[in-house]
C-alpha cells in the first residue's frame, strides 16, 4: 500500500531524513517511533504530499506521490500533530466541505458523520464554531474529517494526543477496522505503551536514519519497546 525508497530531504546543510526505506502492506497498524526531532513528521509530510524531497521516491497503492499527487491524495488522509482547521466554520459545515471534496455522497456523508460524530460524542457540539472548539474536539473533527472519504492509507502524526481514553480506544478501533478491511495506517507516536500493543510492525528512526524495523516481536526481543527503544537510543 506504501512504498518508500531511498527517501532522502535536506534543510540546507541538514540532513532530515537520510536514504529511509519502507513498506507498509495493506492490513497493517505500522507505527513509526523515534525522539523530537528524529525526522518523523517530515517522513510523514513527504508521504502525505505536503512537502518535497530532495531524492528517492514514495508509492501510495502503486502510484507515485511525486508525479500523480492529486490520484495518491485521493487514496489517503493525513491528520497533522496539531490540526489546523478553519475557525470560522462550524463542525459540520468543515465535514460537508471535505466531503464535498473528495466527492462522496449526500447520503453516504450524513451516515458516516453520524456514525463517527457518534462515536467522538462531538454530534452536540457539530453546529458551534470551531473557534469554540478545545484541543481534543478539533483532534476529534481531524479524525473524522480523515475518515469521511474512506481512504485506503491513513497517516497521522501523534493522533492520540489530546484526545481522552474514550475517544483514544474508539480511534484504536477505527484503525483496526481500516486495516481489517484491506486499508494500512502509519502513524508516529510517543505513547510506547499504544505502540507496543496496536501496531503489526514498527520502524525507529534517529537523527534521519532507520536504526531498526519489523514485527514487534522482531524489534523487541524479549525486552519491552521502551527497553529497546532507549538501548537504541543511548548507541
Amino acid at each position: 500500500m506504501l512504498k518508500i525508497e531511498h527517501l532522502t530531504k535536506k534543510y540546507g546543510d541538514k540532513t532530515a531524513v537520510s536514504d529511509l526505506s519502507l513498506h507498509i502492506q495493506k492490513g497493517e497498524i505500522y507505527g513509526f517511533i523515534g525522539h523530537n526531532g528524529a525526522g518523523k513528521t517530515t517522513t510523514l509530510k513527504s508521504v502525505a504530499g505536503i512537502m518535497k524531497f530532495d531524492s528517492g521516491e514514495i508509492l501510495i497503492d502503486g502510484t507515485s506521490i511525486v508525479s500523480d499527487p492529486i490520484a495518491c491524495k485521493k487514496k489517503m488522509a493525513y491528520i497533522p500533530d496539531n490540526p489546523d482547521l478553519y475557525d470560522f466554520m462550524t463542525g459540520i459545515k468543515y465535514l460537508n466541505f471535505i466531503a464535498d471534496i473528495y466527492g462522496v455522497g449526500a447520503e453516504e456523508r450524513r451516515s458516516l458523520i453520524r456514525e463517527y460524530a457518534d462515536a467522538f460524542e462531538l454530534t452536540g457540539d457539530l453546529a458551534q464554531p470551531i473557534a469554540s472548539y478545545s484541543h481534543g474536539m478539533k483532534q476529534k473533527l481531524a479524525v473524522i474529517s480523515a475518515w469521511i472519504h474512506s481512504p485506503k492509507l491513513i497517516i497521522m502524526d501523534e493522533p492520540f494526543v489530546g484526545l481522552d481514553p474514550k475517544a483514544s480506544h474508539r480511534l484504536k478501533e477505527m484503525m483496526r477496522r481500516v486495516c481489517d478491511e484491506g486499508g494500512a495506517i502509519f502513524f508516529s507516536t510517543h505513547v510506547l505503551e499504544v505502540a507496543e500493543k496496536l501496531c503489526d510492525k514498527i520502524a525507529i528512526i534517529k537523527q534521519g536514519s532507520l536504526i531498526r524495523s519489523g514485527t514487534m516481536d522482531e524489534v523487541r526481543g524479549d525486552d519491552s519497546l521502551e527497553e529497546v527503544f532507549l538501548e537504541l537510543e543511548a548507541e
